[in-house]
């Protein structure tokens, strides 16, 4: 979860004003609120969900990280997908950086598919397959970010653009229902290629039979 904060300063003359803060992740906010408490100068501290922009007391945010510190949280997911159009193989790649009872972690999952007929689709069969991974994980409930490199499963996902042809609609729905279903609060970030290379080295391993599967603490 993505939050700002808010609160409400009095000085020592009792001269009051509200500051706010830049977004940032909910327990870095919270170790930042507790530090501003200190000053004995808060009248009203808030935590505003970056989301949804529904508001939050110190308690309840604490509340709410301790109910989540035994299940993965702060999702990161990268996905690639490649097309082969010499031999009609199709390539999937799925990074999953997550935190669970205080350590970091990245999963690694590949996967080669037949029968898909453009990268465009290549795209959105990968992002289903980190849905999948995240299923697994028994990913529930929690906010999700969602990086790839191409615009038009991002934009698509994300609503900025419309999804039109009927091959990528069925694979958009198929997403759309899973999220649903499963309650997560989806974050869409374009990111540059560069940047996905995990992603991408994996799509490319699996269009040559390579299978990659691991998790591993970073």
């Amino acid at each position: 979860m993505k939050v700002r904060l808010e609160w409400k300063y009095r000085s020592s003359k009792g001269v009051e004003t509200v500051f706010r803060s830049d977004e940032m992740a909910a327990a870095q906010g919270v170790q930042i609120a507790e530090d501003i408490e200190r000053t004995k100068r808060v009248k009203e501290l808030l935590f505003i969900d970056s989301y949804d922009d529904s508001i939050w007391t110190m308690k309840e945010m604490k509340a709410y990280l301790k109910s989540i510190e035994t299940e993965p949280h702060d999702i990161t997911v990268y996905f690639d997908g490649g097309f082969d159009i010499g031999n009609r193989k199709t390539g999937l790649g799925c990074v999953i950086y997550y935190s669970q009872n205080g350590k970091s972690y990245r999963l690694r999952q590949n996967a080669q598919l037949d029968g898909l007929v453009s990268n465009n689709e290549a795209e959105f069969a990968a992002l289903h397959l980190c849905l999948q991974e995240l299923e697994f994980m028994e990913v529930r409930n929690i906010p999700v970010r969602f990086s790839g490199d191409s615009k038009i499963v991002i934009n698509g996902m994300s609503g900025e653009w419309p999804v039109i042809e009927a091959d990528l609609v069925r694979w958009a729905d198929r997403i759309e229902e899973k999220i649903s279903r499963m309650g997560i609060r989806a974050d869409y970030e374009l990111i540059p290629r560069k940047e996905n290379f995990e992603a991408d080295r994996l799509a490319t391993q699996a269009l040559k039979g390579i299978e990659i599967t691991g998790t591993s603490s970073v």
